[in-house]
């Protein structure tokens, strides 16, 4: 294991800490959007530092994670009103309603259909939403499994994370249906994203990164800090994961032969969430502290 100082990160204020920056993704625009959690409202970040705002028509929506979907705007999921969200580059936002009562919508992806793909954590079930906001669900047969993020993977398929069942999912665009149990008991999955080839994940309540290909095959990285409680992931690339250490205070690299790097943040107790790859090619996260941070490549 290697670790980086700080001067290889910089950070960047979007908000303050009442906000809570929670989900981070590149949008077409060249710009980063982030998610405002407590306060209703939807970030976007140039890479220069310059911050927008929208207010959301609910200021306790709680949006959570957020994608850019294939039609050129970003979806997000409204997990406290259990609605998703859409909203444009120019701002213009807009919402639909989860069918099942109580959804409590919290992954987000596009899929190879050209939908948008959500997990709903308290009703075990996996949403999908059309551009024109029609909405379709397919049960995932674990009761109380909770389905947390979620991703494409490289067989065109959707896989997610079933936190509370020691699983990973995965279902089909016609509904097919395969859970995979991970070897560690307990181990809390939360973020998952495909490298290309294999899915990456993380294991926040055992202090690993996960790694499963489309058959099915598991390995399990253990983190040199197993309170780190590891949170989301972003795959750069084939046999290379990033991820946030929401308990170390630290972004992590992870490669397909175990070995990992682990970069500090400035501040302390930032409590990093999302992560993404912004349009400059660095590797961003979202700082529940108030900001985000930038890892230069």
């Amino acid at each position: 294991m290697h670790r980086s100082e700080a001067p290889a990160v910089t950070e960047i204020a979007v908000a303050d800490a009442k906000a809570g920056p929670y989900g981070i993704a590149s949008g077409p625009d060249g710009a980063l959007w982030v998610t405002l959690a407590r306060t209703g409202r939807i970030a976007r970040l140039t890479p220069d530092g310059a911050v927008t705002e929208h207010a959301l028509d609910s200021a306790g929506c709680m949006p959570l994670v957020i994608t850019a979907g294939t039609d050129g705007a970003l979806w997000f999921t409204r997990s406290q009103d259990h609605r998703i969200g859409r909203i444009t580059t120019d701002g213009t936002a807009r919402s639909v309603a989860v069918p099942t009562p109580g959804a409590g919508p919290y992954g987000i992806t596009p899929g190879p259909d050209g939908a948008v793909w959500f997990t709903e954590m308290n009703a075990d079930r996996i949403g999908r939403v059309t551009a024109d906001g029609r909405v379709s669900e397919v049960e995932v047969p674990v009761a109380g499994g909770m389905p947390s993020a979620i991703t494409t993977g490289p067989d065109g398929a959707l896989w997610f994370t079933l936190n509370q069942a020691n699983a990973v999912g995965r279902v089909t665009v016609g509904g097919e249906m395969t859970i995979h149990p991970l070897p560690t008991p307990a181990s809390g999955p939360v973020g998952i994203a495909s490298d290309g080839s294999a899915l990456w994940f993380a294991q926040i309540a055992a202090g690993q990164i996960g790694r499963i290909t489309p058959d099915g095959a598991v390995q399990e990285f253990p983190l040199p800090d197993r309170d780190a409680k590891p949170h989301a992931v972003v795959a750069t690339g084939p046999g290379e994961c990033w991820f946030t250490e929401w308990g170390g205070n630290r972004i992590g690299r992870i490669t397909a032969d175990g070995e990992v790097s682990e970069h500090d943040l400035p501040t302390p107790s930032s409590e990093p969430h999302g992560i993404t790859v912004g349009p400059d090619g660095a590797v961003w996260a979202a700082l529940e502290s108030g900001g985000v941070a930038r890892l230069g490549r």
